[in-house]
């Protein structure tokens, strides 16, 4: 095998739009990330239902679904 050839291993340092920072083992030293799970809806419990009710409410009103 050749020796030599793997890329370095760090310690890198993870920072989030929001201000979130920790730290995680990556080939790069330093990364930016937009979402993380401190700021992410699906994480957090902040889901936005009333978009997908809207989504639901497009749908029914184009096919003439009615409640019964």
């Amino acid at each position: 095998m050749r020796e030599n050839i793997q890329p370095t291993y760090y310690e890198a340092t993870v920072t989030c739009n929001c201000g979130n920072v920790f730290t995680v083992g990556s080939t790069k030293q330093d990364i930016h990330v937009e979402i993380c799970s401190k700021c992410h809806s699906f994480y957090t419990g902040q889901q936005k239902a009333a978009k997908a009710r809207g989504r639901v409410e497009m749908f029914n009103k184009k096919y003439g679904v009615t409640q019964q």
